[in-house]
């Protein structure tokens, strides 16, 4: 099954956890909690743990989050898990990858497995999908 929706960043907050021991590098590591709403085929809210080694200056960098869902997908409502990463030059989107987590699925969600992808238009808006299977 297909579901597709949007979302808007409600809260971006970066947090002072860096690497253990401090390793200098070309790019800085920060680690931020962000918080999203989901509209669309997606309803609902998540919390993310994002990491990225990126450069404010040109927008190069890669990033990984580990997202915590909770709402209905296609109108089934439950919670779970997904991972997400890609890398930019600063205007590109690379080696993306989305992945739900196999056994993070509750309520009508309970055994969600599958893919997925992000987006951002021309506009800014924030667009998601899910390829996934329910037993």
């Amino acid at each position: 099954m297909k579901t597709t929706g949007t979302f808007d960043v409600t809260a971006f907050d970066p947090t002072d956890l860096r690497p253990h021991p401090p390793i200098d590098t070309g790019l800085p590591v920060g680690i931020a909690r962000i918080t999203k709403v989901y509209s669309g085929d997606i309803t609902g809210t998540s919390a993310t743990l994002f990491t990225s080694a990126f450069d404010m200056s040109t927008g190069a960098g890669t990033y990984i989050a580990m997202e915590s869902f909770d709402g209905t997908l296609a109108g089934r409502s439950g919670a779970f898990n997904f991972v997400h990463s890609a890398t930019t030059g600063g205007t590109d989107r690379t080696d993306e990858f989305f992945h739900i987590v196999p056994g993070s699925g509750t309520g009508e969600l309970t055994g969600i497995t599958g893919t997925g992808g992000l987006s951002v238009d021309s506009s800014g808006g924030h667009h998601i999908w899910f390829d996934y299977d329910l037993p």
